[in-house]
Parts: structure tokens; C-alpha cells; sequence
């Protein structure tokens, strides 16, 4: 096996394909909400990311996360985004995302400021520990489909406090804009818990709400705002299609009223979850088509670029073995403590560790494990992947606008 913490370069300059890991503590997704609540004056904040300094006398802050938007994904949006384009060259940053980097994990990576072997959320779906159960976190509801009682209890399944509520009781007023059927689910609970939840439906409702809730009130503000269409068009139609191109316009759009619409004390950050990668198709396996990889594998977890497998005892060997063989080259094949041992999530809590596979895969290059038959149909059907470690999917831009 290839050593998964050797990385060539320095931070920044990383080939599409490279490893990149996460920067916890130091300029990663989770070292955000912290700088910002240290602008905001919130007691005992930190600033890992040294954003005190740049934002002198800003009270207000709206972080924007664009669903997405990767740091490699910034010159191909660049025509079609001008906006977008200027804040990039004039205050762009490379961060890190988590990992995975999938957006359930990412959106409670940016609100807990934690790395996810700390708040649980390791991946896009998880084996509930104890049973056979896969746990879907963007659809997280009860036993008959309800978002109002989410199960597993998400103030459980993520511990952590977020930071969205270690500001509102330092004083600060928070708001959440977001899609409004997003309001009440178990990932919303887990990751923005705190302030007072405004729905926006487009991009014209998400600038018009978070521009009034950064205007409220006069004292210290923070809004956080999602927007997640690039993505969507990434996956449907592909990095850099004609959909995928019309999304960065109204992405820039957005942006525009943003930026020209700020209260003389503010500033907006903006930043995203993860890139993605167009996938061919002849980069794609099938675990539900290869009795191979099927063999000994009681669950299976993750997504297509990062694959968990619960065996059935005894059996653990030899599915490391299997899957080795099969893919060769196409993805790195581990058992969990070697993927926890590396640092991938951060240290991971003992109540957090049944969660992670007892075999981890992580794709390479631009190679997906589908599951055609037990997962939804058309996530066979994608064109764009994320959630591996490559650069193109774990570097994401951090960028500014302030008078």
C-alpha cells in the first residue's frame, strides 16, 4: 500500500490529482468559524486563520458556502463568473476541506470548527453502529420519512456545540438562509443549530435575506448562507457543461448583490465544501455487479469516491485482499485503524470509531466504486464525483469582500 500522508509540495501546489490532507488546526474548512467568531470579538475564540487582523473594525460577517466550488474549479467558472473571478485574484486563499470531502461532512466541519473524527459526521452515509442500517445524512429523518424527528437523535450523533451557537450566547445575533426544506433536518440540527432560520429558495431570496439579516440589528452579526446549484449541475451535467456554466453565472449574480449591497461595517466571505471531478466512464467499478467485491462485505457505506465496508466476522482479511487485487491502482484499500492512524479525520473519538468501515477505499485519480442496484439509480448516473483526497476535491477557495 502507498503511504496515504505522503504528499508532494507545498500547500497550494498541488497537481489535480495529488493527495492533499486535511489542514485541521491551521487553514482548513474547520478553522473558519473560529477566526470569524475571534473578529467578532466572541470570548475565548481563536483565529487560526489570522482573519482579526485583515478585518479590522468589521462587526458584521455573512460566510457564504457555495456547494461545489472547488479552488480548482475557479479558473473554469472564471468566464462566466466576473465577480467571482476579481475576488479570487485580488483575496483568494486556498483552504482544505475535511474528510471526506462530501458535503454532509463539510457543512458540519465549517459549523462545529471541528474536524469530523470529532463531530461524528464521517462521511456521506454511515452504518448505524449495531445494526445493519445506512444513515443518509442530507435526507436525515425518522423511521416513517418525517424531517421533524430525526433518527438517530442528531444532538447525539454530533455532540459538538456549534459555533453558530457559541456565538449567539457571547451576544452576537445569527441567522442561517438557507433552502426552507432544509429547515428542520437532521443535518441543519447537526450543523447550523443556533440563530434564527430564514428560507430562501433561489439565488435573488438568499442575497435579498442575508443582506437583511446582515443589516438587522446594530450590534455584532453573522449570517451564514448555502447555495448549492453549482454542485447540482456538476453532478447531473458535468464540470464546465453548458448547465454547469449557467450555475457560475447565477453564482456570480448572487455574489454581485452581495458584494454591492454590504453595510459599511461588513464583510462577506466565501467559501465551499469540496471541487469535484468529471468521471469517465470507463473509470467506473460496480460492487453490485462484481461478486468479487461483494464477498464478505455485510454493509456498505460512504459514496462512490470513498467506499466503508463492514464485513462479516472474520472475513476483514480477505476483503482487504479482494479489493487490493480488483482495483489495483484505481484506489488505496486499508483497515480502519491504518485510515485513523494517518490522520485523515482528525483524532477520532472511541464512541465514533464504528462509524468508519473496518476496510476504508479511497479512489484515485478519477475512478468511482458504484453501487447500482442498492444505492439510488442515478448516482450511477453522475457525471462529477467528489469526496476522495485528491487536490481537485479537498482544495476549496476562501475569498473576501469589505470596504
Amino acid at each position: 500500500m502507498t503511504d496515504p500522508s505522503a504528499v508532494a509540495g507545498p500547500f497550494g501546489a498541488y497537481g489535480p490529482f495529488d493527495r492533499v490532507r486535511p489542514e485541521y488546526g491551521g487553514d482548513s474548512l474547520a478553522d473558519l468559524l473560529p477566526s470569524v467568531l475571534a473578529v467578532l470579538g466572541v470570548p475565548g475564540a481563536t483565529d487560526p486563520l489570522g482573519l482579526v487582523g485583515q478585518l479590522d473594525g468589521v462587526r458584521r460577517i455573512a460566510v457564504l458556502l457555495v456547494d461545489g466550488l472547488g479552488w480548482y474549479q475557479l479558473p473554469t467558472a472564471a468566464p462566466h463568473a466576473p465577480v467571482l473571478a476579481d475576488l479570487a485574484a485580488r483575496t483568494g486563499r486556498p483552504l482544505t476541506s475535511g474528510f471526506p470531502s462530501t458535503t454532509p461532512t463539510s457543512l458540519v466541519t465549517l459549523g462545529t470548527g471541528a474536524a469530523p473524527g470529532a463531530h461524528g459526521v464521517l462521511g456521506f452515509r454511515l452504518n448505524v453502529p449495531g445494526s445493519d442500517r445506512i444513515l443518509t445524512h442530507i435526507n436525515w429523518s425518522g423511521a416513517a420519512g418525517d424531517p421533524r424527528t430525526p433518527d438517530p437523535d442528531p444532538r447525539r450523533w454530533q455532540p459538538l456545540p456549534t459555533q453558530l451557537e457559541l456565538a449567539e450566547a457571547a451576544g452576537v445575533a445569527v441567522t442561517v438562509v438557507s433552502r426552507p426544506e432544509y429547515a428542520v433536518s437532521g443535518l441543519t440540527v447537526a450543523a447550523n443549530s443556533g440563530g434564527v432560520y430564514r428560507g430562501a429558495a433561489g439565488v435573488d431570496a438568499l442575497a435579498t435575506e442575508m443582506l437583511a439579516a446582515l443589516a438587522a440589528g446594530p450590534g455584532p452579526t453573522l449570517v451564514s448562507g448555502y447555495h448549492p446549484d453549482l454542485d447540482q449541475q456538476g453532478h447531473l451535467a458535468g464540470v464546465d457543461s453548458i448547465a454547469w456554466r449557467a450555475a457560475a453565472a447565477e453564482l456570480d449574480r448572487l455574489l454581485d448583490r452581495l458584494v454591492h449591497g454590504l453595510p459599511a461595517d461588513a464583510a462577506l466571505l466565501v467559501t465551499a465544501d469540496h471541487g469535484q471531478l468529471n468521471v469517465p466512464p470507463d473509470r467506473r467499478f460496480d460492487l453490485d455487479l462484481d461478486p468479487r467485491l461483494r464477498a464478505g462485505v455485510r454493509v456498505v457505506a460512504g459514496e462512490a469516491r470513498v467506499r466503508y465496508l463492514h464485513t462479516e466476522p472474520g472475513a476483514t482479511d480477505d476483503v482487504l485482499a479482494t479489493w487490493t487485487e480488483v482495483l489495483g491502482p484505481a484506489a488505496w484499500v486499508a483497515p480502519r485503524a491504518e485510515a485513523v492512524a494517518a490522520g485523515w479525520f482528525g483524532p477520532v473519538s472511541e464512541e465514533h470509531l464504528a462509524r468508519i468501515g473496518d476496510v476504508v477505499v479511497c479512489c484515485q485519480e478519477s475512478y468511482v466504486i458504484l453501487a447500482s442496484r442498492t444505492e439510488a439509480p442515478m448516482e450511477a448516473k453522475l457525471v462529477a464525483y467528489h469526496g476522495s483526497w485528491t487536490a481537485t476535491e479537498m482544495t476549496i477557495p476562501l475569498l473576501f469582500a469589505h470596504h
